[in-house]
């Protein structure tokens, strides 16, 4: 039988195991294309504040007003990072609304965009939704901001 190799690999010890796992969970999330952080499906704040704390550069801060702007006009929302986005909506009623890092801009995605007043600027390929891209350099008006957020919150959301 010399020469014969074992198909089971061999078992890892419990420190090793241990040493892996710790590793895997306090490893900094790796970049998608266009600087999209990687964040495993989930549901609650957590996930999505390991998101926004994964967003790079001037994007996380971005990200961080988002949150705060949407919390303080939706206090009871609910959250979850879905296919690498943070996403909002109430338990129940579905989601209103996510948002998603490119390599220029954060695109928010309001899902019943078409119904808001007024329409956020940008057009998709979707009949319903509605897309507000943040550059880095943009002005962002927080008070339309939240208007659009409140009113997307009274509207049905997306089962997604």
């Amino acid at each position: 039988m010399a020469g014969k190799t074992s198909k089971t690999p061999a078992k890892r010890t419990k420190k090793t195991a241990s040493k892996s796992a710790v590793k895997r969970s306090t490893s900094k999330p790796s970049l998608l294309s266009g600087g999209n952080p990687q964040i495993a499906k989930g549901y609650g704040d957590a996930p999505v504040q390991a998101y926004i704390a994964a967003m790079p550069g001037w994007k996380r801060e971005v990200g961080r007003s988002l949150d705060a702007l949407i919390v303080r006009t939706v206090p009871h929302v609910h959250k979850a990072v879905k296919w690498n986005s943070p996403f909002y909506g109430l338990e129940g009623q579905g989601w209103f609304l996510s948002f998603h890092v490119f390599a220029r801009y954060v695109k928010v995605a309001f899902f019943r965009g078409t119904s808001l007043q007024p329409v956020p600027p940008g057009e998709s390929k979707h009949q319903y939704t509605r897309y507000l891209d943040i550059h880095e350099h943009d002005e962002f008006d927080e008070a339309q901001f939240a208007a659009w957020v409140k009113q997307a919150s009274q509207l049905p959301g997306e089962r997604i």
